[in-house]
């Protein structure tokens, strides 16, 4: 009896030690499916898609905390992988992560079927943040799709954590001026400078849609920026946004600083 009792014991202190993801909850990542930008006023294509270190280093933080990841596009297709991303310069800080990125996009589940951005409005109750990873995909077909603005307005209405990485600040811009709830905030997202040496030098053409950071203080944010190629983000409230592949680790500790504090 003895036995029984201190085996008893000795499970549920081990289920109690456990950090279940039930407990801390569940964040949405929404991601870009576009795998091919225009440039040059539509004559040159350019294989195009999510930036996977962006992508991959802030799931990874978020899901070692202990928290469950969902993830939808615009029609619940895959994400497609900016090639451009794999480059090593991307990831000097820790080159083994590359391949266990790699291979999660390959072959995880989830990963490879996401919901649809309507259905993830739907289910917008479920979720205590937001992340939405940058790369020039989400300039092809989020930044564009109705459902961007709706749910952008629904999780900072519920005042949940959104993270938006080097590109995707740029869609706080689909939400009209009288109706968007980032008016004010401090902002961050890939510098002008950064844009043109993109531009100049990797992709050898412009976009449709550039200069992020122009628009963000047209529209009324306070925009802040760090020097080229360099780490840096900013918190305003619920929002962290960073500026490019370099600031993984300073967007993960301020994203997860606002989770703790939400939770």
């Amino acid at each position: 009896m003895i036995h029984i009792t201190k085996v008893i014991i000795l499970f549920i202190s081990l289920i109690i030690s456990i950090p279940t993801m039930a407990q801390n909850g569940k964040v949405l990542f929404v991601m870009s499916e576009a795998d091919t930008l225009l440039l040059k006023k539509g004559k040159k294509k350019r294989q195009t898609g999510i930036f996977l270190n962006e992508f991959y280093q802030a799931y990874k933080a978020i899901v070692n905390k202990g928290y469950s990841v969902d993830f939808a596009t615009p029609t619940g297709k895959k994400a497609t992988i900016d090639q451009e991303s794999l480059a090593d310069d991307y990831w000097k800080e820790d080159i083994k992560m590359r391949q266990e990125a790699i291979d999660f996009w390959n072959n995880n589940q989830e990963f490879s079927n996401p919901m649809t951005l309507e259905k993830a409005i739907e289910k917008e109750k479920e979720y205590i943040g937001l992340v939405i990873p940058g790369g020039q995909g989400l300039m092809v077909d989020l930044i564009y799709d109705k459902n961007t603005p709706l749910l952008l307005k629904s999780f900072a209405k519920n005042q949940k954590v959104i993270g938006l990485i080097c590109h995707a600040p740029s869609l706080i811009t689909t939400i009209r001026k009288e109706e968007n709830p980032f008016i004010g905030y401090k902002v961050n997202s890939v510098t002008g400078f950064e844009e043109f040496y993109i531009e100049k030098f990797i992709m050898k053409g412009k976009p449709q849609k550039r200069k992020i950071a122009k628009q963000l203080h047209k529209l009324g944010l306070e925009y802040k920026k760090g020097g080229p190629g360099k780490s840096y983000a900013v918190r305003d409230r619920n929002l962290i946004t960073s500026q490019n592949p370099y600031s993984g680790i300073q967007f993960n500790e301020l994203y997860l600083k606002a989770l703790e504090e939400a939770n």
